[in-house]
């Protein structure tokens, strides 16, 4: 009516993200070892999560988690704040991860 035209392109996206039985339960550990149980939650209700990182996932059993940033908007919101005190949480969860990587590879 207005002489517009539509084209429809359908583009491929990231495959679902995908996480690892014993992986996940490598990563919960970890981050159990850090700041305890009662801290974890591990009864996140399933997101439609689609990252880049579920090429890595396909490639290698892995885990994709969300690390606790207090009350922000999300993570490709223009107003996201991350807050810097997260930081010294994240730097302890990925040495737990090695440790308990390493331990149970030996």
């Amino acid at each position: 009516a207005f002489g517009a035209k539509v084209e429809f392109r359908h583009r491929r996206l990231e495959p679902l993200t995908f996480n690892h039985t014993e992986a996940t339960e490598l990563a919960a550990a970890a981050a159990r070892g850090l700041v305890g149980r009662e801290a974890v939650n591990e009864q996140v209700k399933p997101v439609m999560v689609s990252e880049d990182f579920s090429y890595m996932l396909q490639a290698r059993p892995g885990a994709f988690l969300f690390l606790g940033n207090g009350p922000t908007a999300g993570l490709h919101n223009p107003t996201y704040d991350f807050d810097d005190n997260a930081i010294p949480y994240g730097i302890g969860y990925w040495v737990n991860l090695v440790e308990g990587g390493l331990a149970s590879a030996a």
